[in-house]
């Protein structure tokens, strides 16, 4: 584990959307403040928890098929609690040699970090605890694990919806970062698709003191200037390279949730 061993101090007086999406996915890594926000918004968007469950589905996709196309590197920032399959499980399905960092900075992430460590033999997985707004401190942590003169794969799904309007710099300096070769996963909560239930969810978190963003599909779209997109695109989050899964989870209604990958020429 890349970073300071020791966890902060949880701060369990008000939620942490962490928390709030494990409780969307079923998990027991919450608190009663993250279940509370977790209901408020469920209430005025009935799409959160088929949202929770689309990005983790579409993190699985993405992931394998950008080891597929030979990425052999990942950097996972916002990873949140752990849910199976991770990420390095599908990455080291594809290739066992594959070396993936997580980075998140909830200290309950931390304290599952060793779970998180159990990859492949023969590749390897490692924990930063940093916040995404500390460019420098994360990659040089991840740097130990990573080798940035190569391709690697930064995800980043479901995390730019909770950062402010300064985020298309900040990811830019992150892909600035990356080697040609190296490939953005996106997905990213809109009003596009449902404004009047996003513009609720949004203001119970605001509410919460979560600051909270949704973006068109033309802000959206803006993360991937200077890159290559994969196919389909830019496109809702069940619509990417859907499997059968996601196409029977479209009939459950619209899921407010933009999607994308893309290679760095």
């Amino acid at each position: 584990m890349t970073g300071s061993d020791a966890a902060p101090q949880i701060d369990t007086s008000r939620p942490h959307p962490a928390r709030v999406y494990d409780w969307w996915l079923g998990g027991k890594d919450n608190y009663p403040v993250d279940e509370a926000l977790a209901r408020k918004i469920l209430a005025v968007d009935n799409s959160a928890v088929r949202g929770a469950r689309a990005n983790r589905r579409f993190m699985h996709r993405a992931v394998r098929a950008v080891a597929e196309a030979g990425n052999r590197q990942f950097l996972d920032i916002g990873t949140g609690i752990p849910t199976e399959p991770n990420l390095h499980q599908v990455a080291q399905a594809v290739a066992p040699e594959s070396r993936v960092v997580y980075a998140d900075n909830d200290p309950i992430v931390l304290r599952h970090a060793q779970a998180l460590l159990r990859g492949s033999e023969e590749g390897r997985t490692e924990y930063v605890h940093a916040d995404v707004r500390d460019i420098d401190t994360l990659l040089r942590q991840a740097a130990e694990t990573l080798d940035f003169s190569q391709p690697v794969a930064l995800s980043l799904v479901a995390l730019t919806h909770y950062l402010d309007d300064d985020v298309h710099d900040l990811l830019a300096k992150y892909v600035a970062a990356l080697a040609p070769g190296s490939h953005l996963i996106l997905s990213q909560v809109t009003p596009d698709l449902n404004p009047q239930a996003i513009a609720k969810a949004a203001g119970a978190f605001r509410a919460s003191g979560t600051p909270f963003f949704p973006r068109s599909i033309t802000d959206f779209q803006r993360f991937f200037e200077g890159l290559e997109l994969l196919g389909p695109g830019v496109i809702p989050v069940t619509g990417w390279r859907p499997e059968a899964e996601d196409v029977a989870a479209q009939t459950e209604g619209v899921v407010p949730v933009y999607a994308g990958v893309a290679r760095k020429p």
